[in-house]
């Protein structure tokens, strides 16, 4: 029985919607066919008897248009003329006539349009270039900080680093001066530190790109580098990562080179920087700070709050009030007397609008990131800042959000974290060390790292690891200790990092019993090696609790470096292994002087220094050279150190702590060689009209002059 649907059809009708039903799926994915029944037989909606208006039972075919309305087609001619041909012709194309006074474009097909759609970045990038060019045109700095921000994209601000410095760099030294004022005043209010650090690693990557447009790039993005360092917008540390993440040998490296030895390790480098690109018609950063400096100590002698606000306001500075901000609360902090006059202007200028909450708030927290610094010079700076913080908040000036403590913790959290990765860092290069026993490859490492600050963390580490190893590795431990000597750690390093291990010894104890021992022969050894003088025990003893057990580690330590035969035994403590090596190089050394001294050749003598492989140890070849000479009465000795600077044999710094070691034990050279304070001083002349000493290496000891 048919179903209500069909109606009254007939078997011919039935078997024309059996057909219709097995194409349905072909026929509604095409957006040009009908999409049901309905469509296919709209007469049979209207006659329930099954027929067409005509009478007869043919099904008329038809299409929707996109326009919606029913187009009629004729297939092949099926049907004869006057119908509307075959049932179910989907194949066919109607061929619309644009001259028909019947067209209508709402029957075209459609046609898809390729478009290039660009991403937030591109728009972004696009959006900077006339704000820049703007800025370059009318030097308003405000504006172009306002235009900034409009643009609500403030995580691509650092290609707004890029693009300014890389419009700058093809300019004139107006533009240059231009861009480093706008940074500093966009630092922190508008774009945050971390993005403008990362803003110049982005720089740096694509040096090569800008070397192509610009001859002097490396040369120009090197300054702005260093003046970004001066304007401290970019912490100095921010060289030494960038070294990390740039290729070897790349552009980007030169320029942080260039920047770091050209420009940021000159005297007077801050001078240098601000008024490289003089002739600017801006004031620098370092003339504002200037004129701030002269206003807030003006105002402190005359109380004129007018006079100064006055005068902030016509620096036409108000990106940069937080430095008045840091200035005047540095200078109640350094004159008590000024205090009540300080909060007084900060107030008055606050209400009047005149320095913003952010510039407010900005300033609080420059002067808090400070203060382990200003206590070098105001002691009580941090409780005085304390002190500042509830009357500031009270009076209504600075933002009750502000919070110094939280932003403490957060710096002493990275501190900490700093911390624990080197820690984890120098295990690693320890381990290495261990296992490869190359010197110059740890000293290459512990440099990348580029925190001499922690360096006493590291001597407790390499001993604390020898401690409980073999006799091999506690041997590599004291090789490395006097290698590094005065090359690379310097004396209070090495001091504090045994005060560390004294003060944790009974820590120590705990998983090493014999600690107690092996921690006073590491001290002796270092005293034999010429690493630690006696003298540093007893600077070690009284930084240690009496009655500790690093206290009898030093009297130990004392008790072994005085016993008969001290040297040679504390030689071998370690049954020998690689110490001999050190041990080896002072007899060598001794005899290739003895044998030039005798008549050698200095080439061949320079040979027998350089295949000793000992470079951290060329000192012991200054000393024993400078001694053998005064004993010789033969100053030809001098000539081989000439020929081993000249060549680069032995180092700057090396030369030093040689003449160093001669200089400590002149008293005692004294006692044999009644003229030797006269030799030294004369070898000292030679050694900085040859260059060989810097100019500022001191002459004798601190306890007097040498006799004349």
């Amino acid at each position: 029985m048919a179903s209500p649907k069909e109606g009254f059809l007939t078997d011919e009708q039935r078997e024309v919607l059996k057909i219709a039903s097995q194409n349905a799926d072909i026929l509604s994915s095409s957006p040009k066919s009908p999409t049901g029944l309905s469509s296919l037989l709209p007469e049979h909606n209207n006659n329930k008897g099954g027929r067409t208006a005509s009478g007869s039972n043919t099904v008329r075919h038809v299409r929707r248009s996109h326009s919606g309305k029913l187009v009629r087609v004729k297939k092949d001619g099926g049907g004869g003329k006057g119908t509307w041909g075959k049932l179910l012709d989907t194949g066919s194309v109607v061929q619309l006539d644009r001259n028909d006074p019947n067209y209508d474009s709402g029957e075209e097909p459609y046609q898809l349009m390729g478009a290039i759609v660009s991403s937030p970045l591109d728009d972004y990038k696009k959006a900077v270039v006339p704000i820049i060019e703007e800025y370059f045109t009318a030097g308003e700095v405000e504006q172009a900080a306002s235009d900034l921000k409009d643009l609500g994209l403030d995580e691509f601000h650092p290609y707004f680093i890029k693009k300014l410095i890389s419009m700058a760099m093809d300019k004139h030294a107006k533009e240059k001066e231009m861009a480093s004022v706008l940074l500093s005043a966009l630092y922190a209010d508008v774009i945050t530190a971390s993005q403008i650090s990362q803003g110049f690693i982005i720089l740096l990557e694509s040096a090569e790109d800008l070397a192509v447009d610009v001859l002097d790039a490396v040369d120009v993005l090197a300054l702005f580098i260093a003046r970004a360092v001066v304007d401290d917008i970019i912490p100095p540390a921010f060289l030494n990562r960038a070294k990390k993440v740039l290729p070897e040998n790349s552009k980007g490296l030169r320029v942080v080179e260039t920047a770091e030895k050209s420009y940021l390790s000159a005297p007077h480098h801050a001078e240098l920087v601000e008024r490289k690109w003089g002739g600017s018609t801006h004031l620098t950063v370092e003339e504002v700070k200037k004129k701030i400096s002269d206003l807030l100590k003006e105002y402190v002698q005359n109380r004129d709050t007018a006079e100064a606000c006055q005068c902030i306001r016509e620096l036409g500075v108000p990106f940069f009030h937080h430095e008045v901000v840091k200035r005047a609360l540095t200078l109640a902090m350094e004159t008590k007397s000024s205090q009540s006059d300080i909060f007084k202007l900060l107030k008055e200028a606050a209400e009047e609008g005149l320095i913003s909450s952010s510039q407010m708030i900005k300033g609080f927290s420059r002067l808090a990131e400070s203060l382990d610094d200003l206590t070098l010079d105001v002691p009580s700076a941090k409780a005085i800042f304390q002190q500042f913080l509830p009357e500031a908040i009270s009076e209504g000036w600075l933002d009750p959000s502000f919070r110094p403590s939280d932003s403490s913790r957060d710096s002493e959290d990275v501190e900490e974290e700093k911390k624990r990765r080197y820690k984890e860092e120098s295990l690693t290069i320890i381990h290495e060390y261990f296992l490869s026993d190359d010197i110059s490859e740890l000293i290459r490492s512990l440099e990348d790292l580029a925190s001499p600050q922690y360096n006493p963390i590291f001597i407790k580490k390499l001993i604390t690891l020898a401690m409980d190893r073999k006799n091999r590795e506690k041997e590599m431990a004291s090789i490395l200790l006097s290698a590094l000597g005065m090359e690379f750690l310097s004396s209070d390093d090495i001091v504090n990092g045994f005060i560390m291990l004294l003060e944790s010894a009974e820590d120590t104890a705990l998983d090493i019993l014999d600690a107690s021992n092996e921690l006073a022969l590491f001290l002796a050894r270092a005293v034999i090696d010429d690493v630690l003088v006696p003298l540093n025990l007893d600077e070690i003893g009284n930084k240690l609790p009496p009655n500790c057990s690093g206290s009898v580690t030093v009297c130990m330590a004392r008790s072994l470096v005085s016993a008969r035969h001290a040297g040679e035994r504390l030689l071998r403590c370690w049954g020998g292994g690689t110490g001999w090596a050190i041990e080896d190089a002072k007899d060598k050394i001794t005899k290739l002087l003895e044998e030039f001294e005798s008549g050698g050749d200095v080439g061949e003598a320079c040979q027998c220094i350089r295949d000793l492989a000992m470079p951290f140890f060329n000192h012991e070849v200054v000393k024993k050279a400078l001694v053998m000479a005064m004993e010789k009465q033969n100053d030809r000795i001098l000539d081989l150190l000439q020929e081993c600077f000249l060549e680069g044999l032995i180092t700057l710094n090396q030369m030093a702590k040689g003449f160093s070691r001669v200089k400590d034990g002149l008293d005692d050279l004294a006692l044999d060689i009644p003229d030797a304070r006269e030799k030294f001083a004369l070898y000292v002349e030679r050694a900085k009209q040859n260059g060989w000493l810097l100019s500022s290496f001191a002459l004798v000891p601190s306890d007097g002059p040498p006799p004349v």
